[in-house]
């Protein structure tokens, strides 16, 4: 069934919107193909209907009869503007931190769920949903690392900030399994400026080379990963990853962050290649992008309150 997307705006006008979408991020790039993302570090990961080179990827890339499968590309024009959808409310408590670790396929931040301290509210979202972890996905090159893309541009790398539904389910793996059971929002990391609170999470990828590995993180803060505009895509969706359930309202923050060269993963994991060799550099190269669900549109709305 083909769906309508929703594009969200406040006061801007449209001409204003296509105008700062060019300042903001330039003429986009266009990559119609993404069934092949090249390795940098040897042979390219191909990618089919049965195999997308990720650690978990063990049977078809989506689930039968899903019609909400994540991840899409986003077509700005094709939005549609809600003026039902509330501001996202943002409150971060950065002592919830736990430990940064290496699943095997990314680096994750884990953080104390057991108590409202941390979440978001808002936006498209009927509760309050608590802050579970954060991870990053990335390609083989700097410029192709992005899950979801916006008319057909990709970006090197996204995070993605995992919330579940407290009010409504009692754990998260009930939530992963249940209808809005969660919220996830997605940033888009672009090469630029240097990023200083991202620095301590460099600096920490040494100590978590090895599947497995954790380290304490310590206080930090999460809403300092995010852009100071808020205005955000939003749609049902699902998990990018098995068990790909649909249980995900995703929020697509429009502004994309900036993170020096030298800050990427992609570089970071160059230089730890060196250190530990060929297994652990291939691992990461192998690490979650999922191609884009064959859907046509997907509804998707925005909301615009900066």
């Amino acid at each position: 069934m083909l769906r309508t997307p929703v594009l969200g705006r406040s006061l801007w006008k449209s001409s204003d919107f296509s105008v700062s979408v060019k300042r903001m991020w330039g003429t986009p790039r266009s990559h119609p193909l993404r069934l092949e993302r090249r390795c940098s570090q040897g042979p390219c990961v191909q990618r089919n209907q049965t195999d997308t080179g990720h650690p978990l990827w063990k049977g078809p890339v989506s689930v039968p009869g899903g019609t909400r499968q994540s991840p899409i590309n986003i077509r700005c024009r094709d939005s549609i503007y809600d003026p039902r959808l509330k501001p996202l409310m943002v409150s971060y408590a950065a002592e919830s931190c736990l430990y940064v670790w290496n699943t095997g396929y990314s680096l994750q931040v884990e953080f104390d769920d057991s108590t409202e301290g941390s979440g978001i509210s808002g936006g498209p979202l009927e509760n309050h949903y608590r802050l579970k972890q954060f991870h990053f996905h990335w390609g083989a090159v700097d410029t192709w690392g992005s899950e979801h893309t916006v008319d057909d541009r990709t970006y090197p790398a996204e995070l993605h900030l995992v919330h579940w539904n407290a009010a409504k389910y009692r754990s998260y793996k009930d939530a992963v399994l249940g209808e809005s059971g969660l919220a996830v929002i997605g940033v888009f990391l672009q090469l630029g400026a240097h990023r200083e609170p991202l620095q301590k999470l460099v600096e920490v990828l040494p100590e978590v080379k090895h599947k497995g590995a954790q380290v304490a993180m310590g206080p930090f803060q999460p809403s300092c990963l995010l852009p100071v505009c808020r205005d955000y895509w939003t749609y049902p969706g699902s998990l990018t990853t098995p068990p790909l359930t649909e249980s995900v309202s995703w929020i697509i923050l429009r502004e994309p962050i900036q993170v020096a060269q030298n800050q990427s993963f992609l570089s970071v994991q160059k230089r730890l290649c060196l250190l530990v060799g060929v297994l652990f550099c291939r691992l990461f190269l192998k690490a979650g992008v999922r191609p884009e669900t064959q859907r046509l549109s997907q509804a998707t709305r925005a909301g615009t309150h900066c």
